[in-house]
């Protein structure tokens, strides 16, 4: 895994923990503030690719169908990724969401594309509600996680969209 260091100035100050929270915590979308992040860090394609990971093992949250209000009929899907800009992983995320209230375009884009989840959704308007957030990592986080966040994305109309737990590594701060 490529460190962010390589993709910046040399004389660019290592990033602080509150910096990077703060950035993090202006946007709806974690791709969006990623991609900010890597712009103030220098990175010259500061773009942010989703890299797919195999699910399996991962019981989903005890309170998931409570979390996303599902309907009778309705289910919930995962996508558990790796987010990252200029080859480094800068996130590991898990993304329980509800497939029956996006298109079907952009639950083709989810299955088939590197694009983040927040990028293929982003047409629906969605606001993020913070849950919780953990100093270095929570459960099934990478051992170098700096800090867990877990939030809610919800619709327009107030009904959930996602659920999210995202591990932000220490590549952010280099």
């Amino acid at each position: 895994m490529a460190v962010m260091a390589s993709a910046t100035s040399p004389a660019m100050p290592a990033a602080t923990l509150e910096q990077f929270e703060t950035v993090l915590r202006r946007h709806d979308s974690a791709t969006l503030a990623l991609e900010e992040w890597c712009g103030m860090r220098g990175v010259t394609d500061p773009r942010i690719t989703a890299q797919t990971l195999a699910t399996g093992g991962e019981a989903p949250p005890a309170a998931m169908r409570e979390h996303l209000r599902l309907a009778d009929g309705e289910t919930f899907a995962l996508r558990n990724v790796r987010l990252s800009c200029g080859g480094t992983v800068l996130s590991v995320a898990w993304n329980w969401y509800v497939p029956a209230r996006l298109t079907p375009a952009m639950n083709e884009a989810l299955r088939v594309t590197n694009t983040p989840f927040g990028k293929v959704v982003a047409p629906l308007g969605f606001k993020r509600r913070p849950l919780a957030t953990v100093a270095g990592p929570a459960e099934n986080c990478p051992a170098d996680t700096i800090s867990t966040h877990q939030a809610m994305l919800v619709l327009p109309d107030g009904r959930p969209l996602a659920y999210l737990v995202e591990c932000y590594t220490a590549a952010n701060l280099r």
